[in-house]
């Protein structure tokens, strides 16, 4: 699978920090029950055996709402689990050897803070970009913050997709507009909201809107 333009537009990132007795399992089905279209599988923590059977699951999740499923960083289990790409930041496996690993029908991601960043990650064959953080956020220690006119030179820059992430709300998200992305990731804003479902809805409306502006 590769991904379109389209399937960018709402890209929620897994983070079991909110999972308050539920399962990530059935956030995840939330968040594609009110319109997420990508989501990208994100464990820091769990070992190999339990990474691989959640991961088996949410594939198969994301396959019934037909939404792209990525795997962060971990480009062997996403070879063993059957995963439809990877994303990776700019200090894990290079572009290229991602392409070279998993074969030119999967999608390859990139974290991408710089023009320079963007052009060599898009020369070397990623499919989309994901550059930021675009305000401050908590998801990340090490987050570095990208300004907007950054955000927009990048989009200018290339030829892929490119969406922000990073501290991303609906009441921010109309900041964006203007920059030329096709969309936005985000974590909090989905996955730490009582209503995910809800959560996901209106903030799919304002990324529509921003990106409609764009």
């Amino acid at each position: 699978m590769k991904c379109d333009k389209k399937d960018l537009l709402l890209y929620a990132v897994t983070d079991r920090s909110w999972l308050n007795g539920e399962t990530l399992y059935s956030q995840v089905e939330k968040a594609l029950e009110g319109g997420a279209t990508f989501v990208q599988l994100r464990e820091k923590h769990l070992d190999h055996d339990a990474f691989l059977q959640e991961a088996k699951e949410i594939k198969d999740l994301c396959a019934k709402y037909q939404v792209p499923f990525v795997l962060d960083d971990d480009v062997e289990l996403a070879l063993e689990v059957g995963a439809d790409g990877v994303h990776v930041g700019q200090s894990d496996m290079e572009a290229g050897d991602v392409r070279a690993k998993l074969g030119e029908d999967k999608i390859v991601g990139v974290s991408a803070q710089t023009v320079e960043q963007a052009l060599l990650a898009q020369e070397r064959g990623a499919d989309y970009l994901g550059v930021g953080a675009v305000f401050p956020t908590s998801s990340k220690d090490d987050a570095v913050e990208v300004d907007h006119e950054m955000v927009k030179a990048i989009c200018e820059a290339v030829d892929i997709p490119v969406i922000a992430i990073g501290g991303i709300t609906k009441d921010n998200v109309q900041e964006l507009s203007g920059c030329g992305l096709c969309g936005i990731a985000v974590i909090s804003a989905i996955f730490a909201k009582p209503d995910i479902k809800k959560a996901t809805e209106e903030l799919k409306a304002a990324t529509e809107k921003m990106v409609k502006a764009c």
